[in-house]
């Protein structure tokens, strides 16, 4: 039986991807804004959609998203009550007292976590009281910003502390180069730290790339983030896809990422999408009927990657596919031997494709819907680009002592700049393993160590299908 899944909503970027999310997924289960479900409920009929993994439901028949909304000023989720009346929770509302926001810095996000840990836990455990086989969490922020990246990092740690037998994914937003907070590169490599110790994968997703794809996708430059956070919830649909839309493989969310995620600090994941389909995107202008051949070969396309990156052959530990639309199995057996002639792996990976093979929603009905679209899900050292950046951007500042004042009255601060050297180390850490991965002896010095294999002494991380392609 699938499993239930808690998502957590962290600040302005956050809770603006998953007003996108739950959008998406209502349309996906014929539910409307104010809950009620638009299609008949009765026990004599059997849905092929399985909505409670992510909602509840009560008698009358009204859902409610298994949903955590936190920031520290009211505005967005002010409107996303404005715009779905009734729809999420009130109790799983929280709010700072005093409305002002973090300041875009890490410590004042992560301070407020620390001062109201204690409710965050009562309203934690009451959403998994309400479950029946509960799974674990997604949480969806900004690394940037004060809060997303703050408050967001305390909160990992509150998960990974109180619930660590539970999964922990996270869809981690990262500035563009235009970002206009100057302390951005200490929130981002603050809660880089917490991404590697605390969650078991991360989806990244950077501005720079999310931005060049909505222009290609709407045609038109004049773009807007909720125009990027749309593109950011159709990954977030396509991943959750055979989770709610369940077949016989990849029917748990712990299924698909162990596939992927070969080491705890290797769980950095990109993902690429071809095509926007408008069942996803509705004023999405970049549409082609594709074969499933050409679409799995377009996900390797650097255009169609969601972070941006440096690397021309990247090398590949792991691929996750997700297909949706009118496909022909011979299109993915070809497509399969022509990536795997083509596309660099770790020599002591399989070069192979997890391909899965999911379902369009019935409620949810494009001109177009059978038009084939792919998710991919790759883990490869493409992402030291990112984190390499990153580092480059922190030492900087940092080497110069600038902007140090803002963080000075953090509490974790108290005691001098430690925690900003430690954090830079995790990282650089995840950086030289990344790229030890990509040689001959790495198989040798770590994968044979049981103690590091994903899931290994734990239960609830069970690899339900070991077939590497269909």
């Amino acid at each position: 039986m699938t499993g239930e899944i808690i998502t957590l909503k962290v600040g302005q970027c956050g809770n603006q991807v998953g007003r996108e999310f739950w959008s998406q997924l209502a349309k996906e289960h014929g539910i409307g804004k104010d809950g009620l479900s638009l299609v008949e409920e009765s026990p004599t009929i059997i849905r092929e959609d399985n909505p409670l993994t992510f909602f509840k439901q009560n008698d009358s028949n009204r859902y409610t998203p298994r949903a955590l909304l936190f920031d520290l000023e009211p505005s967005i989720i002010n409107d996303i009550r404005s715009n779905f009346p009734g729809f999420f929770n009130d109790r799983n509302v929280w709010v700072s007292q005093d409305n002002l926001g973090a300041g875009n810095t890490w410590s004042t996000g992560y301070d407020y976590g620390t001062e109201n840990q204690d409710q965050f836990i009562n309203m934690i455990d009451r959403e998994i009281d309400a479950t029946e086989n509960f799974e674990g969490f997604q949480l969806i922020h900004s690394v940037a910003g004060g809060t997303g990246s703050g408050l967001g990092s305390n909160l990992l740690e509150l998960l990974a502390d109180s619930y660590h037998k539970k999964l922990v994914t996270t869809y981690s937003v990262f500035p563009s180069n235009e970002s206009e907070v100057v302390v951005q590169p200490y929130n981002t490599m603050l809660t880089l730290r917490r991404l590697i110790e605390d969650s078991d994968a991360s989806v990244v997703f950077d501005n720079n790339a999310l931005s060049n794809i909505t222009a290609r996708v709407l045609r038109d430059s004049n773009i807007s983030y909720a125009q990027s956070n749309q593109v950011i919830s159709t990954v977030m649909s396509c991943i959750t896809n055979s989770v709610r839309l369940p077949s016989y493989m990849f029917s748990s969310l712990p299924s698909i990422f162990s596939t992927i995620v070969p080491t705890p600090s290797m769980h950095f994941l990109v993902p690429s999408f071809s095509s926007f389909t408008t069942d996803f995107v509705p004023e999405s202008k970049n549409i082609k009927r594709s074969t499933a051949y050409d679409v799995i070969l377009d996900l390797f396309d650097h255009n169609n990657s969601m972070v941006t990156h440096s690397s021309d052959e990247p090398v590949y530990i792991a691929i996750y596919d997700l297909l949706q639309g009118y496909i022909q199995q011979s299109d993915i057996t070809r497509a399969i031997l022509k990536t795997q002639k083509r596309v660099q792996f770790a020599p002591w990976s399989k070069s192979s494709l997890h391909v899965n093979i999911g379902k369009k929603s019935s409620f949810n009905q494009s001109p177009n819907s059978d038009y084939v679209s792919g998710l991919m899900l790759s883990n490869s050292t493409a992402i030291n680009s990112l984190l390499k950046k990153t580092c480059h951007s922190f030492d900087t500042i940092y080497n110069r002592g600038a902007f140090l004042h803002k963080f000075q009255n953090g509490r974790v601060f108290e005691n001098g700049w430690d925690e900003f050297k430690e954090s830079r180390e995790v990282v650089q850490s995840v950086i030289e393993e990344y790229a030890y991965a990509a040689q001959d002896s790495y198989v040798d010095d770590i994968l044979l160590d049981d103690n590091v294999l994903m899931g290994n002494d734990d239960a609830s991380m069970n690899i339900q299908d070991d077939d590497n392609i269909i």
